[in-house]
């Protein structure tokens, strides 16, 4: 096995994903990013240029032969695997009630959210024990509160929450677990450049974080970064929420 530390992160080429890619990539590591958005793929791959540390692996998480073959060519790449980051998700369809609600909406979002993070800690188990390695799983604050008309996606974000302690305990002392919720993350400038959004955010929407804005995919990397680290050794089985402050903040209408 080479020296360099190694991940794959999942969803990695837009969004908060793309914040985890580059701060690892500018931490020293190695990374093999899985996202099944050839387009967005091919942009981060110009933006970072980084051939020698950077493998981009078409990937939809939900199926386990293209999963295998992420995992496959991420070690054929680097030699080892150190840290797993699960962040690839969908969030559509939004806000559609339960009674009109598809069986097959319902079942992709519960596929790509969660399952996809069990399938990819399966296969990437067997190389994270070999260098006591780490996985950190990206849920969200939607695990403990809910707007109407989400069940799909809380479901999924509750899913990983409970994935992620029960993972611990399962790959544990070989393997830490733990999970992060973010919050408001503004992740339109870290889209690819078709759908990347400009328009400022309101003062508005800054103020209702108690540290006084809405949080970037960084805020969320740093995070990450930390839980992959030997820094976070003593750190299993948890979920960090990173939310500006907003699920401590009561509500009241007057």
């Amino acid at each position: 096995m080479n020296g360099r530390q190694t991940a794959i992160v999942t969803g990695g080429a837009q969004g908060i994903g793309k914040g985890i890619t580059a701060r690892l990539l500018a931490a020293g590591w190695g990374v093999a990013v899985a996202d099944a958005d050839a387009e967005a793929g091919a942009e981060i791959e110009r933006e970072f240029d980084a051939p020698e540390r950077m493998l981009f692996a078409p990937t939809d998480v939900a199926d386990e032969g293209a999963v295998r073959a992420c995992v496959d060519a991420a070690i054929d790449r680097f030699g080892r695997l150190d840290g797993l980051v699960n962040n690839a998700g969908i969030a559509r369809p939004t806000r559609v009630p339960v009674e009109t609600l598809l069986l097959a909406d319902w079942n992709r979002m519960i596929a790509v959210n969660l399952t996809g993070c069990f399938l990819m800690a399966k296969h990437c188990v067997p190389h994270l024990r070999r260098t006591h390695g780490a996985i950190v799983n990206v849920a969200s604050t939607r695990a403990l509160q809910s707007e109407a008309n989400t069940e799909p996606y809380s479901a999924s974000k509750g899913g990983i929450v409970a994935l992620s302690h029960a993972l611990a305990m399962s790959l544990g002392p070989d393997i830490r677990v733990n999970c992060v919720s973010p919050g408001w993350i503004d992740t339109r400038p870290w889209q690819k450049s078709a759908r990347r959004a400009t328009e400022a955010l309101r003062p508005e929407d800054h103020a209702q974080h108690p540290v006084g804005r809405v949080g970037t995919p960084d805020d969320v990397a740093a995070t990450v970064e930390f839980l992959l680290s030997d820094a976070a050794s003593f750190v299993t089985g948890q979920n960090w929420l990173i939310d500006g402050g907003m699920t401590r903040k009561m509500i009241y209408l007057e």
